[in-house]
């Protein structure tokens, strides 16, 4: 939200320009990129920074509270626990939108919270094309204390954690296949890390193996990118290991954290950048003005479930023994910020954390950023429309 950064973009762009910026993202990595990428980054002044850093590290203060487990202990699905747990997570992403207060000033409000991985391949490829193709500041940054040339050597040795690259797996489902198949490339590019169908792994008593130019090769570690919910739906998948079986291998990013830090945890957050949320199971009697509300189920992925305006009816229809798995939440309004050539535009803000092993605390690395002219955050609300997608933050200093 700097002015004058933002006149001088918008006065350089031209849709003939975004074209080729587009043209050369699919063209880079000889890989289309499967989602838009929006016409524009976020600039993001000092003082929103300082903001969004104070909402966040409010968030961090319950995550690293010594009883975390206990409290989120009911959020893992007892068919779906996996063994082997570390101490904490390895990954957090915080989901921000940005509000006016009562005093006009713009302040970050969370949306979602996620232990798991998001595009840490991509956001770095991103922000370099946008510095390439488009006048962005030299004193602005996407990453928290990192060169993109540092950063990558981070991301590296977080996900390889010592091992040979060919012994450790990106895991998804079709990884080629999926919309964040590009991160999934990159990533591979920066730490060569193969990206593995799950179907394509087996298991030799505790150990797993893939195959790799005619090779069997073990596993040592997997960087985990399989979502529960879309592995459930996979009816047709018929994977040698499954989960939750005890196999000899680490976790970049232990499943079971998805469940723990997730939609689950925001109710026990006290913070004012957390909107008013409960469980569903815990409301008596509903609230009269639900349409100042959202129905959101704890473990959906992408958006999929949420009801935006909510009737008694939805809530009626739920059967009270699996109201434990909905959140009743109070709506946020997104204020738009960003001025596009015919109109402002709302933006979601994801600060992107790596905890380390042996740090107290988790560090944010870099950033998310997605435009919508939309109800939500999402591509089914934002079809057939401009300057909106993914995109980035570069922060003042």
């Amino acid at each position: 939200m700097i002015k004058a950064i933002r006149e001088q973009y918008n006065a350089f762009f031209s849709e003939a320009k975004y074209q080729r910026f587009v043209e050369s993202l699919d063209r880079h990595f000889s890989f289309p990129v499967k989602f838009r990428v929006a016409e524009t980054p976020v600039f993001v002044d000092g003082a929103l920074k300082q903001k969004l850093l104070q909402a966040a590290e409010s968030i961090v203060d319950f995550i690293v509270r010594p009883d975390l487990k206990r409290i989120t202990e009911s959020a893992i699905p007892p068919n779906l626990r996996v063994p082997n747990e570390d101490s904490h997570t390895l990954f957090l992403a915080l989901d921000f939108a940005l509000v006016k207060d009562a005093e006009g000033q713009l302040q970050p409000r969370l949306i979602e919270m996620q232990g798991f991985p998001s595009l840490f391949g991509w956001q770095d490829f991103l922000s370099e094309q946008y510095r390439h193709h488009f006048p962005v500041p030299d004193n602005l940054h996407s990453h928290f204390g990192f060169s993109s040339e540092a950063y990558r050597a981070f991301i590296s040795s977080i996900l390889l954690n010592g091992h040979d690259p060919n012994e450790v797996i990106l895991l998804e489902i079709d990884p080629l296949q999926q919309n964040t198949a590009i991160d999934f490339v990159i990533t591979k590019h920066i730490t060569g890390i193969e990206p593995v169908h799950i179907g394509d792994v087996t298991r030799v008593g505790s150990a797993l193996f893939y195959q790799k130019n005619g090779r069997q090769i073990q596993v040592k570690r997997i960087y985990n990118r399989v979502i529960f919910d879309e592995l459930i739906a996979r009816s047709d998948l018929k994977p040698g290991f499954t989960f939750t079986e005890d196999v000899d291998v680490e976790w970049a990013g232990h499943p079971n954290w998805f469940f723990r830090i997730s939609k689950f945890t925001m109710p026990f957050i006290n913070s004012e950048f957390v909107p008013e949320c409960r469980f569903l199971n815990d409301f008596e009697t509903f609230p009269d003005d639900l349409e100042n509300y959202v129905l959101k189920p704890l473990f959906s992925f992408s958006g999929s479930g949420i009801i935006f305006h909510v009737k008694k009816e939805d809530l009626d229809n739920i059967p009270a023994e699996n109201r434990h798995n909905y959140l009743l939440q109070r709506k946020v309004v997104y204020e738009p910020v960003i001025q596009a050539p015919d109109g402002l535009v709302k933006t979601e803000i994801r600060l992107l954390y790596i905890w380390q092993p042996g740090k107290s605390r988790p560090a944010p690395v870099t950033n998310l950023a997605r435009l919508s002219r939309g109800e939500m955050i999402g591509v089914k609300f934002n079809k057939n429309k401009t300057w909106v997608g993914g995109s980035v933050c570069f922060f003042e200093n």
